[in-house]
């Protein structure tokens, strides 16, 4: 404490009063909030969650009437609409390319599209399913093309077989997919023929058999599954190769390097085989049946198998 002296007689002043000093430490409320700030979670849960909340509240206010929901909906299809209806949205054509015109055709009736019509409209992949029920079809890309032009790019299965069965003959592509119906097998003269129950399921194995029968490919009439396990060759003049189950085109291979070298084929021979391929076995013709029976002075036989009396 200061004191002021004044030195005229009679006089003393007061002494000043003292000042407090200001406190440099936040206050207990101001250092929490300070410490809280710190927080990631507390800074956007007041950034983000508090604005949000906010506009998310008043949104459902106003939602909230039914009135203001309708007006809010038929606003939004207008403006949908609009933009969908314009000019570069536009499909006006389409094109097909890569089918036969019977799949053309078929493709075009598939596709239910009326022109012109919104890009936003046509459901591509809806449309590719429909399509791809068409046994022709083996894949079809669907796209809208720049200038409102909706392209098809179809590709066909491949026939490569004919699977005659109970209902009429089939065409079958190399996978055995169906591709279409025959009324006979004049129709493609040019594709094998298989027959037999579960023969379809293996058509890649009967087209290795027809490969590996390409010497005597012109007398072969076709394949015939049999207990859907194994195959039959079919030859012409009554002759088949009965083949094993396992193994079936070496096995062929092996008869047809042995009717090259003995010219079996060509003798009277109505059977060969070779369902054991280490103890094939051949059947003979009623000719040589009979020539044999002849040589050992045995009856002959007739034509149901059974010996025949010379004396009748």
């Amino acid at each position: 404490m200061s004191v002021v002296i004044d030195h005229r007689p009679g006089k003393q002043t007061n002494p000043d009063p003292v000042k407090p000093r200001r406190d440099p430490a936040p206050s207990r409320l101001k250092y929490r909030l300070e410490r809280m700030w710190l927080k990631p979670l507390y800074r956007r849960t007041l950034r983000v969650g508090l604005p949000a909340f906010l506009i998310a509240m008043v949104a459902g206010i106003w939602l909230s009437d039914e009135d203001r929901r309708a007006i809010l909906k038929d606003g939004v299809t207008s403006v949908v609409t609009q933009i969908q209806s314009r000019e570069e949205f536009q499909v006006h054509s389409m094109t097909i390319e890569g089918a036969s015109p019977v799949v053309e055709r078929a493709v075009q009736g598939m596709l239910p599209v009326d022109l012109p019509a919104s890009s936003f409209d046509i459901n591509l992949p809806a449309l590719r399913i429909q399509v791809m029920q068409l046994d022709a079809v083996e894949s079809i890309d669907l796209r809208v093309k720049p200038g409102g032009v909706l392209s098809a790019v179809v590709k066909e299965r491949v026939p490569a077989i004919l699977w005659r069965r109970t209902r009429g003959i089939e065409i079958l592509d190399r996978g055995g997919h169906r591709v279409a119906s025959v009324t006979s097998r004049e129709v493609r003269p040019e594709l094998p023929l298989i027959s037999g129950d579960g023969a379809d399921l293996v058509t890649e194995e009967a087209l290795n058999l027809f490969d590996a029968a390409g010497p005597i490919l012109p007398r072969v009439r076709g394949l015939v599954r049999r207990s859907e396990r194994r195959w039959d060759l079919v030859l012409d003049h009554g002759q088949t190769i009965m083949l094993p189950a396992k193994g079936a085109v070496v096995a062929l291979e092996a008869a047809i390097a042995l009717d090259r070298a003995e010219d079996l084929l060509a003798r009277d021979i109505t059977t060969v085989d070779l369902r054991d391929p280490s103890r094939p076995v051949m059947r003979l013709g009623l000719d040589a049946r009979n020539t044999i029976r002849d040589a050992r002075s045995l009856p002959v036989l007739g034509p149901d198998g059974n010996p025949v009396d010379d004396k009748t």
